[in-house]
């Protein structure tokens, strides 16, 4: 009984012993093995893995892309524009040995060296870039740049630098307030520009069209006494010839409209004598027969 009992014992220690020797390395991890607390070995290919049980301890790190935002930095360009870049900053670890050995097991370890590294780079690159750069194509050119510097200075921490990013650049309070002042000043005075100019094209617009309404005007005045002289030509002309052509009708038919338009009102008041030339014609009109 007791054989039996030490017997058992001995296979659960040993499975015990088994199980604390064994490990597995997952997919999205690479592992650092120690010893005391001292770097043995680095396994990063996944499977089943096996140390010494009870003396070697097992650190697991994060083979994924991992990402790291910065805190929003004020930065100094070349044109002397002050400039809030917020950016981001993905990496991964490649030497978990060198990683342990320079920042430790975890990853807030290595934050805040990319923290410095980042704002370094970007403070050394964008001092020699302008607004005008930061903000055109030229951007993704600087962002090269810093990524190539940032990822040379994190190599000696065991990661990869894979990209830099800047995700927001805005002007400090002040310079945008000051900036949207010149810039409604900047409409205003175009503004400005263009009433004046509008109001000159109106001008001339105006003295043109009343230049040509005087030469219309006068023109048309020309034409009307041309054509007034005409009129008054050939009427005098046919006038005459109907003067000419019968002059007793001529004189009767003249003296004719000359009663209707003085006795035509019924008003009309004449000091002649009864021998005038005026009533010649009613003088010599035949009497009519009286009715019965």
């Amino acid at each position: 009984m007791n054989k039996l009992f030490i017997a058992g014992g001995a296979l659960v220690l040993a499975l015990f012993v088994a199980l604390a020797s064994m490990f597995t390395v997952q997919q999205t991890q690479q592992v650092l093995v120690t010893q005391f607390g001292q770097p043995v070995r680095v396994i990063q290919t996944p499977g089943l893995n096996f140390k010494l049980p009870f003396i070697q301890s097992v650190i697991p790190f994060d083979a994924r892309l991992l990402d790291f935002d910065g805190p929003g930095e004020e930065v100094i360009l070349g044109d002397q524009r002050r400039l809030i870049v917020d950016s981001f900053t993905r990496y991964r670890i490649t030497n978990p040995l060198v990683f342990f050995q320079t920042v430790g097991a975890t990853e807030q370890g290595i934050r805040g060296r990319l923290s410095s590294i980042v704002t370094s780079s970007l403070r050394r690159v964008l001092a020699g870039e302008t607004l005008l750069a930061v903000l055109s194509s030229d951007r993704t050119r600087i962002m090269a740049e810093i990524r190539r510097q940032v990822n040379e200075e994190a190599q000696r921490f065991g990661i990869e630098v894979v990209d830099v990013r800047i995700r927001r650049a805005d002007l400090p309070d002040e310079n945008t307030q000051a900036i949207l002042a010149r810039m409604q000043s900047e409409r205003e005075r175009v503004a400005r520009e263009a009433r004046a100019e509008g109001a000159e094209v109106a001008a001339r617009i105006r003295a043109q069209a009343e230049r040509d309404r005087t030469v219309l005007l006068a023109e048309a005045e020309a034409n009307a006494a041309i054509l007034r002289g005409s009129g008054e030509q050939d009427a005098i002309r046919i006038f005459a010839e109907a003067f000419n052509r019968d002059p007793e009708f001529f004189q009767f038919w003249r003296t004719m409209q000359a009663y209707r338009e003085v006795f035509s009102s019924g008003e009309s008041r004449l000091v002649l004598t009864p021998d005038s030339d005026f009533f010649r014609y009613l003088r010599e009109m035949p009497q009519m027969p009286a009715r019965r």
